[in-house]
């Protein structure tokens, strides 16, 4: 462990005790979230994000010892193991070096190389080195054998015996592989004939960068346009003399006073080297796309998961359609479901009047505050009902609700989920859909769960990316989010239990039934009496779960239960009881941490304690706020350059940010109109969900294409950065799993807009179909 944990240390550039103490809390079962907030003093404040490194690296560490382990007792068994080599395999810092160095002991199927090697043809082959300038026909006629009949036959045995030394030298192989990455160019060009089916690619058409500078979503779109048959790629690995030179040197050989050894090592470069070199260029590549692409996934889910919820608020939902009418749900402060109903307001049917004034009467009998609004088809004509029915209840004397436009992503995925059957056994799908929009406006978080994080459609090339990697990446985003909220025991579902730190979906389950027979939690302790809710579970679960009103206060804070007495020593040092010291900032703030620090207990933990007294399940979301859109911009013909508008980020890419300022298309801030400061990553800027204020640079109204910057100080008419279509948008953002997505135009006037998926803001910013 140790040699791992010194490795890992290094690239997070933390002591090794650090590293050292994580990877032992982690053999012992403990969760990332449980460490990172309640172990801050073994593992010195590592965060998460360096917990999950820590857990990432350590697989491929031991992966990698073990697999050198396996190389080295193979070679070992051949009697081919020296010191040198064992000195080599156990210093290799990757497996693909393990692999060089292996390749000439593999056992493989016997090849021409080994043939000619049989028929003792490395001895010509070492003539040809060691007398250049003699005859290579004469050389060879010296060893002719059986299968190798003539001159030509031998020179080509000798040459594949010479080629093979060449493809199984592991540190020619490594120097040649670095050496073509970093100073190769991917060059594209277009399929004849597939221009036009293939038009979102015209960028890539004829196009050429360095591998080393390709960015993420440049390598996926790339690929992507190779798969459909519309792109070619070329892997240019630049000056073919500069390799062959380097073979050359590496093996001493005199090419220069050899045409055979000349071709020869030409023929090696080009038929092993160079494909060799390309297919791990490709895979380097796509490591690297796979990613940068993983990491907009992380981020962006993050942002939709940690969303400024609405709160406990009672809420209309419409979730919009034409012919099947607009399915509608009422949902209580606390998520239940209190009516449903579907009305056809839409073409075929244009019940207008009949939709509002059923819809009003369902908003005013239960004090309706929000009216959440589906992204989907018949999204607009939906809004303008929306607000219809709000101005209707106002007209009446009653308060006017807020309509607000969430998006669908997952949407459909939920209804038809084994979860929502469990949830609503006798609804109809398509009004659990309606629930779930709802549900997501007043807290996106607790409703997002129970949907899988591929369905929500936060990334781009999410059907390109690695699967498994996926999947990983994402749940532990939504573990992480869940956690840092914590989850109020007697209302969480089942789906939002299981993402709690150490708490499997039977346990979950187990919770809410026991909840469900006996009433509410009162206490922490009371938890221990869950059938399979054992020690350890419980000991990485109660620092997260919260009892509110409870019989002890502090089993509604992230305090962990086994820090209780810490409390205690602080409430007989300042004569308060423990009611009388949450939220007492007066007191608090003059307490020294270390005078409470003990053996178990030390100044990150303590510090940690007082602050959560003082904000007792403080929730680390944003507060909920929306954008107030410009009164008579509807349309993207309403649009014009110079205008200076409020917006709300929809979603982030690695090109740029896509915002919907009320007009039911999304512009493009692309990265460089996001500061006047370079930015690397759009996210050091912006977030999915957050309010900003931006200027209209260009407005393509047949194309219904918006360019925004954030910097209002630019000018309209200044050149703007080339954008490839594939890189802004289309199928090549990414597909979307849920509903979301429908094109929408025109605008109710006061609409409200919460963050939306991937694929809704790449539809509505007008790239793809």
């Amino acid at each position: 462990m140790t040699s791992i944990a010194a490795t890992i240390a290094k690239e997070l550039q933390v002591r090794d005790s650090q590293v050292e103490q994580a990877l032992k809390l982690l053999a012992e079962g403990n969760t990332v979230p449980f460490i990172a907030r309640y172990r801050k003093e073994a593992t010195g404040g590592l965060d998460d994000a360096q917990l999950r490194h820590i857990e990432e690296r350590n697989t491929y560490l031991v992966e990698l010892a073990e697999r050198k382990q396996a190389v080295l007792e193979s070679i070992e068994a051949q009697g081919k193991l020296t010191d040198k080599l064992k000195r080599e395999i156990l210093a290799a810092d990757s497996k693909a070096r393990v692999e060089d160095l292996y390749l000439p002991y593999k056992k493989r199927r016997k090849t021409k190389a080994d043939v000619a090697r049989e028929a003792g043809l490395e001895a010509l082959e070492q003539q040809l080195i060691d007398d250049p300038s003699a005859s290579p026909e004469i050389l060879a006629e010296a060893h002719l054998s059986e299968g190798f009949p003539d001159a030509k036959s031998a020179l080509e045995g000798a040459r594949a015996i010479l080629v093979d030394r060449f493809a199984t030298d592991a540190d020619l192989v490594g120097e040649v592989r670095d050496r073509v990455y970093k100073q190769g160019t991917m060059r594209s060009t277009a399929v004849e004939g597939k221009e036009t089916e293939g038009a979102k690619f015209a960028d890539y058409f004829e196009f050429s960068e360095p591998f080393a500078n390709l960015p993420s979503h440049r390598i996926l779109a790339l690929l992507r346009g190779e798969a459909e048959g519309v792109l070619t790629l070329d892997m240019d690995p630049g000056d073919e003399a500069v390799y062959e030179g380097l073979i050359a040197e590496r093996f001493d050989l005199p090419v220069k006073e050899s045409e055979w050894l000349a071709k020869a090592v030409r023929w090696g470069w080009r038929t092993k080297l160079q494909v060799s070199a390309n297919l791990d260029t490709r895979m380097r590549l796509k490591e690297k796309a796979e990613e940068g692409a993983l990491q907009v996934f992380k981020t962006n889910l993050c942002d939709v998961l940690l969303a400024a919820p609405a709160g406990q608020r009672a809420t209309l939902a419409l979730d919009p359609g034409y012919r099947n009418g607009v399915k509608c749900a009422v949902v209580d402060e606390t998520g239940k479901v209190l009516a449903t109903t579907i009305v056809y307001p839409h073409q075929p049917q244009n019940r207008w009047d009949a939709s509002r004034a059923e819809l009003a009467s369902l908003a005013a009998e239960h004090g309706v505050e929000l009216i959440a609004v589906g992204n989907g088809t018949a999204s607009r004509e939906s809004e303008k009902l929306a607000g219809e029915v709000a101005d209707l209840i106002a007209e009446a004397g009653g308060k006017r609700p807020t309509p607000v436009v969430v998006s669908e992503s997952g949407a459909s995925v939920y209804s038809a989920s084994a979860i929502a059957a469990e949830e609503f056994p006798d609804m109809d799908v398509s009004l659990r859909s309606a629930v779930s929009i709802a549900r997501r406006l007043q807290d996106p978080l607790a409703e997002l769960v129970k949907v899988d994080p591929k369905s929500i459609g936060v990334g781009q090339y999410q059907h390109d990316v690695n699967q498994t990697a996926l999947a990983q990446t994402l749940d532990a985003v939504v573990e992480d989010a869940v956690n840092s909220v914590g989850v109020d025991v007697n209302t969480a579902s089942a789906p939002l239990l299981e993402r709690v730190a150490g708490l499997s979906g039977t346990v979950a389950k187990n919770i809410v039934a026991y909840r469900d027979q006996n009433g509410r939690f009162t206490t922490r302790k009371e938890l221990g009496k869950v059938p399979r809710l054992g020690p350890k579970a419980y000991e990485q679960a109660a620092g997260f779960l919260r009892i509110r009103g409870g019989a002890n206060p502090l089993d509604g804070s992230a305090v962990h239960p086994e820090a209780y007495p810490v409390v205690e020593r602080v409430a007989q040092a300042t004569g308060l009881s423990t009611e009388q010291l949450i939220g007492n900032t007066a007191v608090l703030s003059k307490l020294a941490p270390a005078d409470f620090a003990d053996g178990q207990f030390g100044v990150p933990t303590v510090t940690d304690i007082l602050a959560e007294l003082d904000k007792p399940g403080r929730d680390p979301r944003p507060e909920f706020k929306t954008a107030e859109f410009k009164e008579g911009v509807n349309e993207v013909k309403d649009l014009q350059p110079g205008m200076i508008l409020e917006g709300t980020v929809t979603n982030v890419a690695a090109f740029g940010a896509f915002v919907d300022v009320g007009v039911h298309q999304d512009g493009l801030v692309h990265v460089s109109a996001m500061s006047h400061n370079f930015v690397s990553d759009p996210h050091e800027v912006v977030r999915s969900g957050q309010v900003v204020k931006v200027k209209v640079m260009d407005v393509d109204v047949q194309r219904q294409r918006i360019g925004l910057s954030l910097r209002l100080d630019d000018e309209p008419g200044q050149p703007a950065p080339k954008k490839g279509r594939a890189e802004r948008g289309g199928k090549n953002g990414g597909k979307n799993h849920g509903r979301g997505g429908g094109r929408r135009q025109g605008a109710p006037e006061g609409r409200r807009q919460a963050s939306g998926s991937m694929a809704d803001a790449l539809k509505r910013a007008g790239f793809g179909n």
